[in-house]
């Protein structure tokens, strides 16, 4: 019988071999939003729940289903894990007056929850890397977003995404256009499935995203809250489409995203790809002007996006990748004062800014080797007891057919970061 203990179902670990591809596209993300401006704001992953309450809409398939809750057992306080990133970046903002300087363009990343089915690029415990710019209005702003991550998709090197926007008008125009919903999916409730007959009378809305195959003919028929908007609404719509017209930005208008969240207005987007079959969206957004008044602050324009770092990654395994990460050099030891004199070895190249693994099994040369081999790395450093009595290494090329070279630490540093500096070039 076994007792180990198994992750958590929906919560991935992450290993070696698959990091590099995690921090490729980190450290590319962080460029690009370092090249418009933005800068890092890092919030806890547990928040009052009646953050998401509040912010994200208590009718929601989040706040209704999703989210992990619980109760502090120290003070009785209602906890959640984040389920997602712009309400806890807001209240955030607002508890330390962020804004008293002047707007702000932020970006975070880290962990949200929520306990949905896993399945392949959903998972329950998952990865964004999220982009906010607070007290601008559009629709510059939504157009920046858009163009910032057009950028994004071309540094990471993924080709085929496609943009969807649509508007969804203002909340006086929503409130209107629900009637109008529930009239007309009241006279076909025989259609609707569970989802639909419990958000009838709360989020109708939320049943034009619905992807349920049954239900696409009926809402395909259903009116469009686009027809339902003022001149005002409309106005700011076609702005964002001209600018991405300006910014050639090829894009579609898609009348039925809605997004799930209460707190969007206006400009409401989607960046999809038809190779991650129904979990199409790689990165969604939009505008949400009425955020900070749902969480106590004053009247503020938002807008911003969140990048689910999972679906993008299944994109970059079609691409061209970094390999995963090898060492310059691993060291190999054997002797006398062996040992020591290969500590000194090793943090010496370390100072030059090679990547060395010195190996500590105590084993024999050629155990060590065959590590050496299989670590990858570009040299075996290999010091015994004649290397230790000069104060030197030898130098053995694993990855290209040359001869070994002895020669002192300083020459050897010098040769392989020439080596590795070529090779990058």
């Amino acid at each position: 019988m076994s007792n180990k203990i198994q992750a958590i179902r929906g919560m991935n670990d992450v290993l070696p071999d698959e990091s590099p591809w995690w921090e490729f596209f980190e450290d590319t993300v962080r460029e690009v939003f370092r090249c418009y401006g933005y800068r890092n704001i890092r919030t806890p992953i547990v928040e009052r729940t009646e953050l998401f309450v509040r912010g994200v809409g208590a009718v929601t398939d989040i706040v209704e289903k999703e989210m992990y809750s619980f109760t502090d057992a120290m003070n009785g306080d209602q906890l959640s894990l984040r389920p997602e990133g712009t309400a806890p970046t807001v209240r955030a903002v607002l508890a330390h007056n962020l804004l008293y300087n002047g707007p702000q363009r932020l970006w975070y990343s880290g962990p949200l929850f929520r306990h949905e089915r896993p399945q392949k690029g959903r998972y329950r415990q998952y990865h964004t890397f999220g982009a906010e710019v607070l007290g601008l209005p559009g629709p510059d702003v939504d157009i920046e977003l858009l163009v910032m991550a057009r950028r994004l998709w071309k540094a990471l090197g993924i080709d085929g995404v496609q943009l969807q926007i649509n508007t969804i008008g203002g909340a006086d125009e929503r409130r209107a256009f629900r009637e109008q919903l529930i009239q007309y999916f009241e006279a076909h409730s025989a259609l609707l499935d569970e989802d639909a007959t419990r958000r009838l009378h709360t989020n109708p809305l939320r049943i034009l995203d619905s992807k349920n195959p049954a239900m696409q003919e009926l809402i395909e028929a259903a009116p469009r809250l686009i027809d339902a908007l003022g001149e005002s609404s409309r106005e700011n719509f076609e702005a964002v489409r001209s600018g991405l017209r300006d910014a050639g930005i090829e894009y579609t208008v898609n009348p039925r995203l809605v997004r799930g969240l209460d707190y969007y207005n206006l400009t409401v987007f989607e960046w999809v790809s038809d190779r991650l079959g129904a979990q199409s969206a790689i990165c969604s957004g939009g505008r949400y002007d009425g955020l900070f008044e749902q969480l106590g602050g004053k009247p503020t324009p938002g807008c911003g996006f969140g990048i689910g770092v999972e679906r993008t990654l299944l994109l970059l395994e079609e691409s061209k990748m970094p390999s995963r990460q090898r060492p310059d050099a691993y060291i190999a030891h054997y002797g006398d004062g062996a040992a020591q004199y290969a500590m000194k070895a090793a943090e010496s190249m370390r100072d030059r800014g090679l990547a060395v693994v010195l190996d500590c099994s105590g084993a024999n040369f050629k155990s060590q080797m065959k590590k050496a081999d299989g670590s990858g790395a570009r040299y075996a450093i290999l010091i015994g007891a004649d290397e230790v009595a000069s104060q030197q290494v030898s130098v053995k090329p694993l990855r290209e057919a040359a001869e070994q070279t002895r020669c002192t630490l300083v020459e050897a540093a010098a040769m392989m970061v020439n080596a590795v500096d070529s090779k990058r070039g």
